[in-house]
């Protein structure tokens, strides 16, 4: 079985940074992505999704984003961005491994792939990040709906919708969008049991980024003093309020329960129904940390800031709220990275 110093199982935004910063500290990591690209889940979100941060608050540590620094990004740079800076990483990223399980192997670990291939590692890495596992919620009666139901990781653009009857649910910022775009060419209302959050892309004139950093909140470690919320308030340039305010889409409580073709809501109403969406999130996927006994009930990994509480060697990244606000994002997710490596030389170099 071949032996390595740190494997980082997640060749996406987190795992390319992790591998940036164990090179720095003198370690060769080896990245595992599952996938045929190091882009992460990137590749697998809707063609019209565009950063919320501006591209000079959206690299990845020792290589700026490049053009317009006050742009927008779009998914398809993000995608071409990680390509490059996977390329100039000049680190052993395998494609196609996809971890079926971690185990303990002494003071390391010993992984092995879902076609069989085992690897001995000193460390390991999960950066397979919170977004691995679309949540669908058990909503009542949606076993029964005879139309289209799909998780947002699923949509990809608008027209396949047009001329139907569609319901969002959730109130965030995926819900929101999906929520706009499709009611371009469908009749749609957003679902959800609390009301819509806002917060102004552009506060006072400048990008909501800028505040973040020059205050600071953007990278302080919150996490553990403050519980996520259920749902996080949407950043709006005002483009989206103005459509809701326009009932295009309508917001409405959620429905209580769903019968074949159906969607009853909350005011007694029925009606049919031709698709219904869920932009109800995600959890983390890490079933293949079960034998190291690192999860919680929940099947979050038992952490502190990115640390695992039950192994010394073992780190996570990419997580949400995992020690700041960015940490799941391109803009901070190389502050995690740092530490991360600098506290697993410490763990190797004293053995």
């Amino acid at each position: 079985m071949e032996h390595v110093d740190v494997a980082v199982i997640g060749g996406g935004q987190s795992g390319l940074a992790a591998a940036y910063h164990l090179r720095r500290e003198g370690l060769t990591p080896v990245v595992l992505e599952a996938s045929g690209q190091a882009a992460g889940s990137w590749l697998r979100y809707y063609d019209s999704l565009t950063l919320f941060s501006p591209a000079r608050h959206s690299s990845l540590p020792g290589l700026p984003f490049g053009g317009d620094p006050d742009r927008y990004p779009h998914r398809d740079e993000v995608v071409a961005y990680l390509l490059r800076y996977a390329e100039r990483l000049d680190a052993d990223i395998r494609t196609g491994r996809q971890i079926s399980s971690v185990r303990a192997d002494g003071e390391g670990f010993a992984l092995r792939t879902v076609d069989g291939r085992q690897l001995g590692a000193r460390a390991v890495v999960t950066a397979t990040g919170g977004f691995g596992r679309p949540n669908r919620p058990a909503l009542p009666g949606l076993d029964t709906f005879t139309g289209t139901v799909l998780h947002v990781s699923e949509y990809r653009r608008p027209e396949p919708f047009s001329g139907q009857r569609v319901v969002v649910v959730g109130a965030g910022n995926s819900a929101v969008q999906v929520a706009v775009e499709l009611a371009r060419v469908a009749r749609v209302s957003l679902a959800s049991r609390a009301p819509v959050r806002w917060f102004p892309q552009r506060p006072l004139g400048r990008d909501l980024h800028f505040w973040l950093n020059a205050t600071g909140l953007d990278s302080a470690p919150l996490a553990r003093f403050q519980r996520r919320p259920a749902t996080m308030a949407v950043i709006d340039d005002g483009r989206y309020r103005a459509a809701l305010a326009a009932q295009a889409p309508d917001r409405r409580p959620m429905f209580t329960h769903v019968d074949g073709p159906t969607v009853a809501w909350a005011d007694g109403t029925k009606e049919g129904v031709d698709a219904i969406v869920l932009a109800t999130g995600y959890r983390p996927d890490l079933d293949y940390l079960a034998p190291l006994d690192a999860l919680g009930e929940d099947g979050r990994p038992r952490h502190r800031d990115g640390a695992s509480l039950a192994h010394p060697r073992l780190a996570h990244l990419g997580l949400e709220w995992q020690r700041s606000l960015s940490s799941a994002s391109l803009r901070g997710v190389g502050r995690d990275a740092r530490r991360a490596a600098r506290r697993l030389t410490g763990q190797l170099r004293r053995s």
